[in-house]
């Protein structure tokens, strides 16, 4: 008898495939999940939902599962790719083939791709738009916001940003990996070569340009989001995992007190809610993060 695999339809949702491009003329893909036909009792009429490091629109069940519960309860919810999506990829432009992904991005470039989403959600219709981001995605809805606000974004919600700063990489445990992997970057631009992929052993071992290490990682500190974070003002609300702030990592040590000690927006200090089993990824803790992140969103209590 031939055997059949069990697969579970529990977070199964229909969604259209849809795409929208960029004003440098970029495409960009992603799933939108409609909203039922309730009337959104929340925040917002609709979120834009990013996942991490060189990850894609398709490939994170954390975002599935957000977007999912969002859309049941009225808050259309579109999970997309950015140009950092994949390890590398060929992105379609006005101007042909481009190589892309993580390994090629430039994080400043966000903005672009999040104002594409965003218009793409107001010609649907969705005038009371949120941003939502897990770990970089976290950092860019962050920090396009703050660089170009758009008066459309009523909420952003932050799960586990990391603090790319190059003082907590120089003092932490990990600072040997962090000053190899960036002097070899460094090596590499001074000799002309800023896009060529070498292999860095820090945050985590990746294949990367030399020109985006140092973008992300490097002492200019682009990406530090208790610089910038402070400026925005819409509603800000931060979520960590209790694991991964006290485990010994230079991007988390200490962020919490951190965020509540920097000066904010008048009357717009964030909400931060800490999950306290939970690790970077919500290992075992996704129903506690969704259930966190549709009360941050003034949704009803799921039963």
């Amino acid at each position: 008898m031939e055997a059949r695999q069990h697969i579970s339809t529990e977070y199964f949702m229909i969604v259209d495939l849809v795409r929208t491009q960029t004003s440098d003329g970029l495409r960009l893909d992603g799933a939108l999940h409609a909203a039922a036909g309730t009337t959104p009792s929340g925040s917002v009429d609709a979120m834009v939902c990013l996942s991490g490091v060189g990850s894609n629109f398709y490939g994170s069940t954390l975002i599935e599962r957000i977007c999912v519960r969002l859309a049941e309860n009225g808050i259309a919810a579109v999970r997309v790719n950015t140009r950092g999506h994949d390890g590398i990829s060929t992105a379609s432009t006005t101007f042909g083939g481009k190589q892309q992904g993580a390994a090629y991005e430039i994080v400043d470039d966000c903005r672009l791709d999040i104002s594409a989403w965003i218009e793409f959600l107001a010609q649907q219709g969705h005038a009371r738009i949120g941003l939502l981001g897990h770990s970089l995605g976290a950092i860019k809805v962050l920090y396009a916001q703050a660089h170009e606000a758009d008066p459309r974004v009523q909420k952003i919600i932050a799960i586990s940003p990391p603090c790319l700063s190059y003082q907590r990489f120089q003092s932490g445990a990990n600072a040997a990996e962090f000053q190899s992997s960036l002097s070899a970057a460094e090596a590499l631009q001074s000799a002309g070569q800023a896009q060529q992929l070498f292999p860095a052993s820090f945050p985590f071992p990746l294949i990367i340009s030399a020109n985006t290490y140092l973008d992300k990682y490097g002492r200019a500190d682009r990406y530090d989001i208790l610089n910038f974070s402070p400026k925005i003002e819409c509603p800000v609300a931060f979520i960590y995992g209790g694991q991964e702030i006290t485990e010994d990592s230079s991007a988390f040590r200490g962020i919490v007190e951190d965020l509540e000690r920097v000066t904010w927006q008048p009357n717009l200090r964030p909400e931060i809610r800490v999950i306290p089993a939970a690790n970077h990824f919500y290992s075992g803790s996704v129903t506690q993060l969704i259930d966190t992140v549709s009360e941050i969103s003034g949704l009803p209590p799921s039963h």
